[in-house]
């Protein structure tokens, strides 16, 4: 059965791809953004609208194709304050000010639909320690990462320059690139997608 990745974004593809998983892709036409102001609105917290939008996304798909179809998606939270991807350099720089100097977690849920069905899910937390990096760093930082400082919550991409932003990580260095690619991979074997 066809393996089909309900996402567009390219970390993740790349994950897959690089562990030798042939899947297809097709990005999800949920509106997202809608979404999660709702999910906000209701009083979700940040881990249960990851979770939720993973779903949304996996299930917009499924209910077109058959397969095993793989949503995720990422929060950060701060103290429970949930981050979204900044808009500009402006609100990248906002965003690494607040962030600097402390812990954050990044929420990564994963789940696979088939049917119109959620078939399996998993929820990772990493933590991430920020330094407490200069102005003049953030400045240089920023204009060095460019617009893939807007890729991401939090303004960063660890597997690239925004290393330099940490000083500690603790958890799993694929869920804090979006996907946690071991659990997931763990799944695929046990239902004979890949080779045990």
């Amino acid at each position: 059965m066809t393996v089909i990745l309900a996402s567009a974004s390219r970390a993740r593809q790349r994950l897959l791809a690089a562990a030798g998983l042939n899947f297809e892709i097709a990005p999800p036409s949920a509106n997202e953004e809608a979404a999660k102001a709702t999910y906000r609105a209701g009083g979700l917290k940040p881990i249960a609208q990851a979770e939720a939008l993973a779903e949304l996304k996996a299930l917009s798909i499924s209910s077109q194709r058959e397969g095993w179809v793989i949503g995720a998606d990422q929060m950060l939270a701060l103290d429970g304050r949930p981050f979204d991807k900044p808009a500009d350099t402006a609100q990248a720089r906002e965003q690494l000010q607040m962030l600097r100097g402390m812990t954050h977690e990044l929420l990564t849920a994963i789940v696979v639909s088939q049917g119109e069905k959620i078939v399996w899910r998993h929820v990772a937390t990493p933590r991430l320690s920020m330094r407490n990096f200069s102005d003049a760093f953030l400045d240089d930082y920023l204009q060095s990462a460019g617009a893939g400082a807007l890729t991401s919550v939090g303004a960063y991409q660890l597997e690239g320059l925004g290393a330099q932003l940490f000083e500690r990580v603790e958890g799993d260095y694929f869920s804090v690139l979006g996907l946690p690619l071991l659990p997931l991979l763990g799944f695929l074997r046990e239902q004979g997608v890949i080779g045990k």
